[in-house]
């Protein structure tokens, strides 16, 4: 009686294992649509991210320059150089060219402005600037940073690339 049973559960039991292979083909088909219809989501995303990294690399910048040139007494002056090879530079030196400090921002992400150089002087006054950040994808929403003849320094979302 027993061998009745274990030879009568044994064709049942392999004829539902696993799955077949329409289902793992629906499967794929579905997970290529999903992957398909967020893979551009994300791009935009991850160029947002390194617009807003590299503005508040340079907003620190910009703030550092400001205080060395108070504590310092002298004038301070900040310059970025865009870099296609390598992370884009912002340095900020003193009246005899020595570097402060030197920060870096991603190879993709673009910091333009009418010159590349502001001074800051040690009464809290500045060059007036806006400087534009942008991302090499296009689909990224730029930022600004504006410099005040009173050295205020403010980020705000807009500006063209």
């Amino acid at each position: 009686m027993n061998a009745s049973i274990n030879s009568s559960s044994y064709p049942q039991l392999a004829s539902s294992s696993g799955f077949t292979l329409i289902e793992l083909m629906v499967t794929i088909a579905v997970l290529a649509i999903i992957v398909s219809i967020a893979a551009p989501n994300i791009s935009t995303q991850l160029a947002n991210q390194r617009v807003k990294s590299t503005t508040a690399t340079l907003n620190n910048a910009l703030k550092e320059a400001k205080v060395e040139s108070v504590i310092r007494r002298q004038v301070m002056s900040l310059t970025y150089k865009n870099s296609s090879m390598t992370p884009g530079t912002i340095s900020i030196t003193d009246p005899e060219s020595s570097v402060v400090a030197t920060y870096q921002y991603d190879t993709k992400s673009i910091i333009s402005a009418a010159n590349s150089k502001i001074d800051f002087k040690p009464n809290k006054t500045a060059d007036e600037k806006i400087y534009t950040i942008c991302d090499s994808n296009s689909v990224a929403s730029p930022r600004q940073i504006m410099v005040s003849a009173v050295a205020n320094i403010t980020s705000q979302l807009g500006g063209k690339c």
